[in-house]
């Protein structure tokens, strides 16, 4: 196990490399200067020109990423065009809102996906199997801009129970945040619960088709036991990797839901850095994400010891 984590490792970090030069060589193609939206309505020669050489926007692009990944390897994000803000502290303040989102959304999924998942598969060809099928085709087809505007009208609009928008700090008021974070976990966590149900499913039916099942119940072993202490473990080592990669999504994919609910987390940051062409504020975000994405791999593989004794060698 520990040698397989050394090699994850070993890959990671040439990934993370890969993706730095993407994103900063894909950051270049998009339209618009930055220093013509940073000089104002005015745009004086002078003031575009200083902006230039201040943001070294006049350097060969190889320059660029050369002196953006040197400033990286030692901590510093460099400094917001739109705000004057070290990017570093901005990070700092909305990485913790968006992970907190993902993972109402992923408790949302699997107390969804998972029971409906078994059931599913425990009485297949049932109203039980087709009703789960309904609800992930449902879940799968349903935009999520749409389903939280529904949810606003519903539940703000017209019930008056939750917030439309806004965010309140959980250490502020732990009450008022749960009740903000709703709806957006609510939202985010139907898709991925209809992705993690059939999946289980799917894993639970092969399961509980193998030999050492049928030997279990030739001898008598009760149900209840079969699913939880034999079938169950099984069929969660495919969960875990898709949970892991629907737990990236939700960090990655939060951009419209964040908008719609006025959340400040990644997604509203990312927004924004693109519409103001704060081309260092989206290269830090899109880094984060992919180094996220690795660890949660690395958590997967940890977690396969677990499920697994026989992977731990």
């Amino acid at each position: 196990m520990v040698s397989l984590l050394l090699r994850r490792f070993a890959v990671a970090l040439p990934t993370l490399l890969l993706v730095s030069m993407l994103v900063f060589s894909l950051q270049k193609l998009l339209p618009g200067d930055p220093a013509l939206a940073l000089a104002g309505e005015e745009r004086s020669p002078e003031v575009i020109e200083y902006l230039r050489e201040h943001y070294r926007l006049n350097d060969p692009v190889p320059v660029q990423y050369a002196a953006w990944l040197g400033n990286l390897l030692q901590g510093d994000f460099g400094t917001s065009i739109r705000t004057r803000l070290p990017i570093g502290t901005m990070l700092i303040e909305k990485l913790p809102v968006t992970i907190e989102l993902a993972l109402l959304s992923m408790a949302v999924a699997l107390l969804i996906g998972l029971p409906f998942g078994i059931i599913a598969a425990l009485r297949p060809g049932s109203w039980l199997d087709y009703g789960a099928s309904v609800f992930s085709l449902a879940g799968l087809s349903i935009p999520h801009f749409w389903l939280g505007i529904m949810l606003i009208l519903l539940f703000s609009v017209h019930l008056g129970w939750l917030p439309a928008g806004g965010y309140v700090p959980f250490s502020e008021n732990p009450l008022a945040n749960l009740r903000g974070m709703a709806m957006p976990a609510l939202v985010l966590g139907t898709g991925a619960a209809a992705v993690i149900m059939r999946h289980t499913r799917s894993a639970m039916l092969q399961a509980l088709s193998q030999d050492f099942i049928r030997t279990a119940r030739a001898k008598g072993v009760e149900r209840r036991r079969i699913v939880l202490r034999h079938a169950l473990p099984n069929a969660l080592i495919p969960v875990v990797t898709l949970g892991t990669l629907q737990f990236g999504e939700l960090l990655a994919g939060a951009v419209l839901t964040e908008q719609v609910f006025s959340i400040p987390g990644f997604g509203k940051m990312i927004v924004d850095g693109v519409f103001s062409r704060d081309y260092a504020v989206v290269q830090a975000v899109v880094l984060c994400t992919a180094a996220i994405f690795l660890l949660m791999s690395l958590a997967a593989d940890l977690a396969y010891g677990l499920l697994n004794p026989r992977l731990r060698s």
